[in-house]
């Protein structure tokens, strides 16, 4: 195996902890440490608990990894966009 190979889980998210970092469930009943990946920090994309995400880890530690995609639903519909406050002109 490459040192530069990362290794794969699907999981979700079932608890936010301090510090940017979360507590992920595999598939595989594992629970894992993850932080948010820069690329997710730079798009400012949010996760939530009972997201599904998917985690890079690597081979020489399999309790912590780096969550890079959070999967979207099909039950989570598009927010509308917040309504900006109205003034009257006088």
């Amino acid at each position: 195996m490459a040192k530069e190979e990362f290794l794969e889980f699907d999981g979700i998210v079932t608890e936010l902890l301090p510090e940017g970092r979360y507590r992920v469930q595999l598939d595989n009943d594992h629970m894992v440490l993850a932080y948010t990946a820069g690329r997710m920090k730079r798009n400012k994309i949010r996760t939530l608990v009972g997201d599904r995400v998917t985690i890079e880890m690597t081979p020489y530690d399999l309790t912590k990894g780096r969550i890079t995609f959070r999967h979207k639903t099909e039950s989570a519909a598009p927010r509308p966009p917040a309504a900006r406050p109205q003034f009257r002109r006088r």
